[in-house]
């Protein structure tokens, strides 16, 4: 028995719900207002400097339309802003199935928004430490957490949310979206999670592989003065 995954027909589902913070903002000139413009009533949330150039692609527009994480969360940005998204509220959103009745019933008692697309790209690990001298702080530093979290939550749910990870694929996205009435079908969000696990797959190889290569007193040497 085929489940009943979206409430559009022919497997599509319609945007209503946005979740935005990349670290690369390639493309969002464009991406930003042709989004808004495909999926009217469309909701971003976002935060830190994600946030900043969305209000400022977006204008007055951004009244209504934009939402910081913080605000929608109820919880500040904390340790210098390395926790920002790592929120029950976000991963409800995230994570809840249009199928279940217990997850609609949870999204309800939360007052939190089931999220419809994730748009996030990581810190920028590969490009850090290819860099002459780069120190294991730097690396170590360049680490994204809650990145990763989110593209793998989306991914996961590819029944219902679109996880975007590449902002070559902003253009072929938004045409789609303008196409067919703010949605997009299973088939983009197939392959949307194909590469979104492929993303975080090489992200984790790059890290595990700057720092198998390097031995503790390399690393301890860095740190600690003996």
């Amino acid at each position: 028995m085929a489940l009943n995954i979206v409430t559009e027909t022919d497997g599509r589902v319609r945007i209503r719900n946005v979740l935005m913070s990349v670290s690369d903002k390639t493309g969002l000139d464009e991406f930003v207002p042709a989004l808004v413009k495909a999926c009217p009533g469309v909701r971003i949330y976002s935060t830190g400097g994600t946030y900043a150039k969305i209000k400022e692609l977006l204008g007055d527009e951004a009244d209504g339309t934009l939402v910081a994480v913080s605000d929608y969360t109820g919880q500040p940005e904390m340790q210098g802003g390395l926790v920002k998204t790592l929120d029950f509220k976000i991963y409800l959103g995230l994570l809840s199935e249009t199928y279940n009745d217990a997850h609609q019933a949870d999204l309800k008692r939360l007052s939190a928004s089931p999220i419809d697309m994730v748009v996030v790209n990581l810190y920028p690990f590969r490009e850090t430490v290819a860099k002459e001298g780069v120190t294991p702080e730097m690396a170590r530093t360049n680490i994204d957490i809650g990145g990763p979290c989110m593209i793998r939550a989306s991914a996961k749910n590819y029944l219902r949310v679109a996880s975007v990870t590449d902002p070559l694929d902003y253009g072929n996205i938004v045409n789609e979206l303008a196409a067919h009435g703010g949605t997009l079908g299973f088939d983009t969000r197939f392959k949307l999670m194909k590469k979104a696990f492929t993303h975080t797959a090489e992200y984790d190889s790059a890290i595990s592989n700057f720092f198998t290569s390097r031995t503790w007193e390399e690393v301890d040497s860095a740190y600690v003065k003996h």
